[in-house]
């Protein structure tokens, strides 16, 4: 039988316990972090890569449609302008609402931000209810 001073802990003991469960605590912050920032920096890139094209697209499409007005209220001048101008109203009207839908189904469709995240965090929760 061997004689420990009175300070020290056994070998496995609670305090040996608890700093490793400070280490994994530690290390699920850190990783967790990491997923994090990586998740956001995706998301910011996505979102200025989007933003680029719309800009773009709106741009281009603006002027076509402009271009395009010009054309049909040109060619029917003499004849029926005014049907000319409200028919080219009309098709700008519907394939607006028609992106808006579209635009409505692409969101809801779309995954939530930062949801391999979350996801992790639960599976952390959980198995720390487990443990319990």
């Amino acid at each position: 039988m061997s004689v420990r001073p009175v300070g020290s802990s056994a070998p496995g003991g609670l305090l040996d316990a608890l700093r490793a469960f400070g280490a994994t605590l530690g290390e699920i912050a850190r990783v967790r972090g990491a997923l994090l920032a990586v998740e956001l920096r995706e998301q910011v890139e996505r979102g200025r890569h989007m933003l680029l094209l719309f800009a773009l697209g709106i741009a281009l499409l603006h002027m076509a449609l402009v271009l395009a007005t010009f054309l049909v209220a040109a060619v029917f001048w003499d004849t029926h302008r005014i049907a000319a101008l409200g028919a080219m109203a009309a098709l700008y009207l519907g394939c607006g609402a028609a992106a808006l839908v579209r635009l409505k189904v692409a969101v809801a469709a779309s995954p939530a931000p930062f949801a391999a995240s979350l996801g992790e965090l639960r599976e952390d929760l959980a198995s720390l209810g487990e443990s319990r």
